[in-house]
């Protein structure tokens, strides 16, 4: 593998140069003021980026997997009902960390490639007349497939059921570099990571929780030690952590969160649809097909791509690392060899996006498929050559 090449896995993503350095850093009191003026400029540019005028924000040296159990740990009991749909791998890791913690998980199974099924929760929710539910789980972007589910559809469905369960939002793929709007969508917890939108190495859980989350974090009994929200509540108003944080990712989120604001959050998204999008022009020059079911469940972050029948599509990842020195991301779970993936998210533009196309053409054609060597390419620089960035310079 070579460090010259951009990655094209959907997390982590590549890394800025500033923001390298932002995380290089001398050492520093971590209980003193100064810190304090990394730790509270960094909670202010998340709450922006989620959109929200008053969401507590925290960040944990964790991953998104930590973030995911800060949300139950911090809110819920033993045995309480949990309702989610499994679509996707990290759908099911999510619901399998809430059975490992005892929790009643009500599973709607979903076909692998298609968004979160919002007529059935309110289905489910409208005969929940007792109210056992008390959070619905939703993965805003499905890493493993490429499909983007519609959050304020869910919240709909929250609202049309007349129903007080929580608004839990897996957006580890999708905050930063889609739209997300926790205050619109009234979301109560929204968990995302420093490694993907961000543009980050992995070590950060950054979560947001509504005051209706708050407060229920003075009702649940679940176990937490290390992922109490009151805890690092208290830290916070002291300008420190309950023990040692990472400063130097700290300091790196807090100059990505600048850069992503001083491009202009609805300049970052068209960038990432722009770039996805060029990606779907090759994918469909290819004569290949997603595994996301149509057009209206489609990532801006990551392609998941369908190789024909019989053929392992692991084997172009590996190719890709072998022979090229490029990264692209296997299949997962119910789709493990059945498809490979194309993440064109974070710090990514245009000209990077073609080389990942040509790549991964090149591998193809490698490896026996009927693809017409610079179909995608062409394609995919057609759809840039008319839709061309309007906001260049500052672009991560």
């Amino acid at each position: 593998m070579s460090f010259q090449n951009p990655v094209f896995i959907p997390g982590p993503t590549n890394i800025p140069e500033s923001l390298r350095k932002a995380c290089d850093m001398p050492t520093i009191d971590h209980r003193s003021p100064l810190f304090g003026q990394i730790l509270h400029p960094a909670r202010a540019g998340v709450r922006k980026i989620l959109k929200s005028d008053d969401a507590e924000v925290f960040i944990f040296p964790s991953t998104g997997t930590g973030g995911w159990e800060t949300a139950l740990t911090n809110t819920l009991s033993a045995g309480d009902k949990v309702l989610a749909a499994r679509n996707g791998m990290f759908s099911h890791r999510w619901i399998d960390m809430c059975q490992r913690h005892g929790l009643n998980v009500e599973i709607v199974e979903t076909p692998w490639g298609e968004g979160l099924p919002a007529d059935r929760y309110e289905e489910i929710l409208t005969a929940d007349t007792n109210h056992e539910i008390k959070v619905v789980l939703a993965t805003h972007n499905e890493t493993a497939t490429g499909v983007k589910s519609d959050i304020a559809a869910v919240r709909k469905a929250l609202n049309a059921a007349r129903h007080p369960a929580m608004l839990f939002v897996d957006g580890v793929s999708s905050i930063a570099s889609m739209d997300f709007r926790f205050d619109e969508w009234g979301v109560d917890v929204a968990v995302t990571g420093s490694q993907k939108g961000f543009m980050l190495t992995a070590g950060l859980a950054i979560v947001g929780f509504s005051q209706k989350a708050m407060d229920m974090t003075r009702t649940g009994t679940l176990p937490r030690t290390f992922f109490d929200v009151h805890d690092m509540a208290k830290g916070y108003d002291n300008n420190a952590y309950p023990y040692t944080p990472a400063v130097g990712l700290m300091n790196g989120l807090n100059q990505a969160c600048d850069m992503l604001l001083s491009e202009g959050l609805e300049n970052v998204f068209a960038r990432h649809h722009r770039i996805a999008e060029g990606v779907r022009a090759a994918v469909g020059a290819w004569g290949l097909k997603l595994c996301a079911a149509n057009p209206s469940v489609y990532s801006d972050t990551v392609s998941a791509i369908r190789t024909p029948n019989g053929f392992n599509a692991t084997d172009i990842v590996t190719h890709a690392a072998d022979k090229y020195g490029v990264a692209f991301g296997v299949g997962l779970g119910e789709v493990a060899g059945k498809v490979f993936r194309i993440g064109h998210l974070g710090s990514l533009t245009d000209v990077m996006a073609l080389s990942g196309i040509a790549t991964a053409e090149m591998c193809m054609v490698d490896l026996g498929l009927n693809i017409q060597l610079g179909s995608g390419v062409a394609a995919a620089q057609e759809y840039y050559r008319g839709h061309p960035a309007e906001f260049q310079k500052d672009a991560a």
